[in-house]
């Protein structure tokens, strides 16, 4: 039998969202073809610290979250001297020889490019988008931006600097309102899994859903809420662009939207709807727009689309985007995936694969000037 491809499973991270990611790692872990791949788990602490965790130990761990293990010997990522990747240890012990890393991360510093650009510096192929659309989509003024130019509809939203917040409050508070109507969402423009998220009832509440939101971030957006359905799509890169069935969140009447406690915590938190109570149209036009955004921030691989679908005009609005959607047991991207005839084992055997594919491509660029 050949050599199994040697797949790095990345997780933790220096983000609010690092909890986050230790779940995902350890669905994503314990799904992997073992058959077909050797798994590698490497953790990155809160204090950035790159560990290498003994796949024994977290087999038989079988936790809900794959843990950081206390004695994990620190390494760092290298070229080995045949261009290979390779995981070196700091203090002793011999280097690893790796194919492929599968950054199972959320937010700043994992999933806005950060990563993604050591990853590009080592030569080492990864799962998922590169530098550009990682970093543009985990922007939400950003990405809202292209969408916009590319002509995909979005809410009408304000963007506030943490700098000209603090230098003048009052004008801050009132351009942030300005030509928008109540309710509105603050969001922290590069948190994901809803850190930092507020819904605002009155003008009076803003300027403390601002001071918590600038906890997480130096630039936040204030949005125009919409009386809307949340409506989810799964893309899946190929030989042309899959989306997946749209899913829908209801969340429980006791949660305002669909908060991180809804999310994570509350294990009634909200109803989906999988598939979303889509006519055949409303469907095929989500699915239409995921593509379109997918394309228009050229994303690679997978990423999870979310848009508001307002009650009133019955229109699609782009929300958000993900190029590292959650992967836990009850994550929607791998739930819609699955729904749509792709199987989570097979999923993630795709997105290695499309990854080994890229990095291929890439690597078939000449690096200098041939004349």
């Amino acid at each position: 039998m050949a050599d199994k491809t040697r797949v790095v499973v990345l997780y933790g991270g220096r983000s609010g969202e690092h909890e986050v990611s230790l779940k995902s790692a350890a669905s994503a872990f314990r799904h992997l073809d073992r058959s077909r791949f050797e798994v590698i788990p490497v953790s990155v602490d809160k204090a950035g610290r790159w560990q290498l965790n003994d796949l024994h130990a977290l087999d038989l761990a079988q936790t809900v979250s794959l843990p950081i293990l206390p004695d994990a010997p620190e390494i760092r990522l290298a070229r080995g001297p045949d261009g290979r990747g390779v995981l070196m240890p700091i203090a002793q012990g011999a280097p690893v020889e790796i194919d492929v890393v599968f950054p199972v991360m959320h937010g700043p510093l994992c999933e806005d490019g950060t990563v993604q650009g050591l990853l590009e510096l080592a030569d080492v192929a990864y799962v998922g988008s590169g530098v550009l659309a990682s970093a543009v989509s985990m922007d939400k003024d950003v990405a809202k931006r292209l969408a916009a130019f590319a002509g995909i509809p979005v809410a009408p939203y304000r963007v506030l600097t943490r700098k000209e917040f603090a230098r003048d409050r009052s004008s801050s508070l009132a351009r942030a309102a300005e030509g928008l109507s109540l309710p509105v969402f603050v969001k922290p423009c590069n948190m994901g899994s809803s850190v930092g998220i507020h819904k605002v009832k009155t003008w009076d509440a803003l300027g403390a859903a601002l001071d918590d939101a600038f906890r997480y971030d130096v630039k936040v957006l204030v949005e125009q809420g919409i009386d809307a359905r949340e409506i989810e799509v799964a893309v899946l890169e190929g030989e042309t662009l899959f989306a997946s069935l749209a899913s829908e969140l209801n969340p429980n009447a006791h949660h305002e939207f669909y908060s991180y406690e809804a999310k994570y915590l509350d294990p009634d938190g909200a109803r989906v709807d999988l598939p979303a109570r889509l006519d055949a149209a409303q469907m095929a036009r989500v699915q239409s727009l995921a593509t379109q955004v997918f394309a228009a921030l050229e994303c690679s691989g997978f990423a999870r689309v979310d848009f508001f679908l307002d009650r009133k005009s019955g229109e699609f609005c782009f929300n958000e985007i993900n190029t590292l959607p959650g992967f836990t047991s009850i994550s929607m991207y791998p739930k819609m995936m699955e729904a749509s005839g792709v199987p989570y084992p097979e999923l993630l055997t795709r997105l290695v694969n499309l990854a080994l594919d890229r990095h291929e491509q890439r690597q078939s660029l000449e690096r200098g000037y041939v004349s």
